[in-house]
C-alpha cells in the first residue's frame, strides 16, 4: 500500500468507485509505473481487472463489449507506448460505433512538457481517433471528468472518449464523493412534419427500398424496423453491420447483404429504386460513391445524427431522431400501393438473391471452401451464438453466406476494417455473453496480429471456439493487387503450426483436414472448456469471383 498522508480516497481510488458508480464490471489493460495507482485502486475494490497482453487487445476487447451491451467498456494503459499501442482499437471502436472509455496514464504535471520517459502529448495524439480526449486537470475534477468521458462515449453516435490522468494527480486525496449514475440519455422521434413528408414519399413510390445499417441493430431498433417491413412489406437488404436484423419471416422481402463492393443482387434493387430510405447508417459501412447510380432516387436519411453530406449521399429528407420513436411515428402513416415486393423486379432480384446464397462450393482438392465451411456452421449455431470474424477473405465470404443469428450476432470490422479483432471479440463474448455459444475465426495473417492474446482467454477460462482459415498470405490484398497489377506480391508468409500454437498457451488444439470434419471438430471443440484453436487449411480458388465487378474507388 501506498503510504498516504490523509485518510481519504486519493484520485486513484475515487477513480475506481466511479467506474462502480458508471456500472462497469470489468477493467481491461496492461500495468506500468504511471498508471499502477489506479491498479492498485482496482486490487482492492471494483471491476473486476483483466490483465491483456498489448494495450491494442485490451482496447478491441472494451469495444466489443461495448458493441455487445450498449454501455461503455473500459480499457486502461500506461503511459507512452501503452498510449500509443491505445490507438488501432480506439480509432476502430470510434469508427464503428462501439462505446469505450479508456484511460492511461502519464507522467507528472511538472514534467509534462519536459524530454523524460514516456513523456507525450496524450491528448492531442489520441484526439484525431477519437470523440473526447482530456486531461485530468484537478483532484476536485474526478467525477465530472469520467461522467462526462462517458456521456460522451454514448451520446450520437457511440464510439471512444479517452481520459489522461497525470501521475502526481491520481496520488493526491480526492475532494469529492463519486457521482451517482448518470441519467440514460434520451432521444425523441423526428421532426414530425418532416416524418409526415417521408410517409408520403414511401406511399407513393412505385420502387421503394429500405436499406438497414448498424444503427438499425440497437434492441429497440430492431424490433421496429421489423414492425415497420411486417406492415410496409417494402424489400430491403443491409449492410453487413446490420447482420440479423431480418427475421426469417421477412424472406420474401430481403434481397441480402451489401457493402464494399458493388455486385450483390441487393445492389441492383438499389439502383432501381424510386425511394431509397437508409435506416441507422453510416456511410462508412459502405461508400456512397460506389453505390449503383441511384441520382434520380428520392433519398431519406433516418438515423440519430444528421448525414455527412458527399457528392454521392445527399439526402432530400432526413430523420434525425431516435429511430424506433420515428419509426413506430412514421407506421400508422403509410398507405402503400398494394405490396412493393410484388413487382416484377423485386421477384426477380429476389430469385437472383435465393440462388446466390445456394451457391454451390468448388473443391479444388487443395483444402477446405469457404462456403464448405459456412454450410456446416449454419448447422451447429443457433440464433443466440455470437459469432466474431476478422477482416480478410473470410469477412467477405462471411458477410455474404452466413445468413444465421439474431441482430448483433455476425460481428465485422466494417469501418476500420482492422485486422485482429476476432480473438479479443471473442474474449469480450464471453463475458458479455457468458451463457451463449462463441465462435471466431480469422486468416493466419489477422491471427498472428492479437495471437498473444489466447494467454489471457486461457487465464479467464473463456470458453469459445477460434477457427484459423489458414492458406499463408495476406489474400485479400493479393486478391486486389491480381485485379489492379495482374500479380501478387509482398502477401505471403510462413504457416506456423497452429495446433502446436494452441498448446503452447494452454488452450485445446484441434485440426480440420476434410469438409466431413468441419461439423464434427466444431461440436468437439465447443463441447471443449477453455479456449480451442482449429486449424483448417482453406482453398480460395473462387476467391476471385467475390470481387468481379469491384470499382475501383472501393479497392481498400
Amino acid at each position: 500500500m501506498f503510504s498516504k498522508s490523509f485518510q481519504g480516497l486519493n484520485v486513484a481510488e475515487l477513480l475506481v468507485r466511479c467506474l462502480e458508480s458508471q456500472g462497469v464490471t470489468h477493467v481491461f489493460g496492461i500495468p506500468g509505473a504511471k498508471i499502477d495507482p489506479v491498479f492498485e485502486a482496482l486490487a482492492d475494490a471494483g471491476p473486476e481487472l483483466v490483465v491483456c497482453r498489448h494495450e491494442q487487445n485490451a482496447a478491441f476487447i472494451a469495444g466489443g463489449i461495448g458493441r455487445m451491451t450498449g454501455r461503455p467498456g473500459v480499457c486502461v494503459a500506461t503511459s507512452g507506448p501503452g498510449v500509443t499501442n491505445l490507438a488501432t482499437g480506439l480509432v476502430t471502436a470510434n469508427t464503428e460505433g462501439q462505446p469505450v472509455v479508456a484511460f492511461s496514464g502519464a507522467v507528472p504535471t511538472n514534467m509534462e512538457n519536459l524530454e523524460t520517459h514516456q513523456s507525450l502529448d496524450n491528448v492531442n495524439l489520441l484526439r484525431p481517433v477519437t470523440k473526447h480526449s482530456v486531461s485530468l486537470r484537478s483532484p476536485g475534477s474526478v467525477g465530472l471528468t469520467i461522467s462526462n468521458a462517458f456521456r460522451a462515449a454514448l451520446e450520437g453516435r457511440p464510439g471512444a472518449s479517452y481520459v489522461s490522468l497525470p501521475y502526481d494527480l491520481l496520488l493526491q486525496e480526492a475532494s469529492e464523493e463519486p457521482p451517482s449514475k448518470l441519467l440514460e440519455i434520451q432521444y425523441g422521434p423526428a421532426d414530425i412534419n418532416a416524418i409526415e413528408e417521408v410517409a408520403g414519399h414511401l406511399s407513393a413510390a412505385e420502387h421503394p427500398v429500405i436499406l438497414v445499417g448498424r444503427g438499425g441493430s440497437e434492441p429497440k431498433a430492431v424490433e421496429a424496423i421489423r414492425r415497420l417491413l411486417r406492415k410496409s412489406r417494402i424489400p430491403v437488404v443491409i449492410t453487413y453491420e446490420a447482420a440479423g436484423v431480418i427475421t426469417p419471416d421477412l424472406a420474401d422481402i430481403f434481397c441480402g447483404r451489401v457493402g464494399l463492393f458493388r455486385n450483390q443482387p441487393g445492389d441492383k434493387l438499389l439502383a432501381e429504386a424510386d425511394v431509397i430510405m437508409t435506416v441507422g447508417f453510416d456511410e462508412v459501412e459502405y461508400d456512397p460513391e460506389i453505390w449503383p447510380s441511384h441520382d434520380d432516387a428520392t433519398l431519406i436519411h433516418a438515423a440519430r445524427i444528421p448525414a455527412q453530406i458527399r457528392s454521392s449521399y445527399k439526402p432530400d429528407v432526413e430523420l434525425i431522431g431516435d429511430i424506433a420513436a420515428t419509426l413506430e411515428a412514421m407506421s400508422p402513416l403509410l398507405s402503400m400501393k398494394g405490396s412493393p415486393s410484388d413487382h416484377s423486379i423485386v421477384q426477380n432480384v429476389l430469385g437472383e438473391y435465393k440462388a446466390f446464397v445456394k451457391h454451390d462450393p468448388v473443391d479444388s482438392g487443395s483444402g477446405i471452401h469457404p462456403l464448405q465451411f459456412i454450410n456446416a456452421l449454419h448447422e451447429i449455431v443457433d440464433d443466440q451464438t455470437t459469432i466474431a470474424c476478422d477482416v480478410g477473405s473470410v469477412y467477405i465470404w462471411m458477410s455474404r453466406y452466413f445468413l444465421g443469428g439474431d441482430a448483433n450476432r455476425l460481428l465485422f470490422s466494417n469501418g476500420q476494417q482492422t485486422l485482429g479483432v476476432a480473438l479479443p471479440w471473442a474474449i469480450a463474448a464471453t463475458i458479455a455473453r457468458p451463457d451463449d455459444q462463441v465462435i471466431s475465426m480469422s486468416g493466419d495473417g489477422g491471427f498472428l496480429f492479437s495471437a498473444m492474446e489466447l494467454e489471457t482467454a486461457v487465464r479467464l477460462g473463456s470458453n469459445f471456439v477460434h477457427v484459423v482459415w489458414r492458406d499463408g498470405s495476406y489474400d485479400m490484398v493479393g486478391i486486389q493487387q491480381e485485379l489492379k497489377y495482374g500479380r501478387r506480391f509482398g502477401d505471403t508468409f510462413g504457416e506456423p503450426d497452429i495446433v502446436k500454437f494452441a498448446e503452447a498457451f494452454g488452450a485445446s488444439g484441434m485440426r480440420i483436414q476434410k469438409p466431413g470434419d468441419i461439423e464434427a471438430v466444431l461440436r468437439e471443440g465447443l463441447a471443449t472448456p477453455g479456449p480451442v484453436l482449429v486449424d483448417m487449411p482453406v482453398d480460395y480458388a473462387s476467391n476471385l469471383k467475390l470481387c468481379e465487378t469491384m470499382n475501383a474507388r472501393s479497392q481498400h
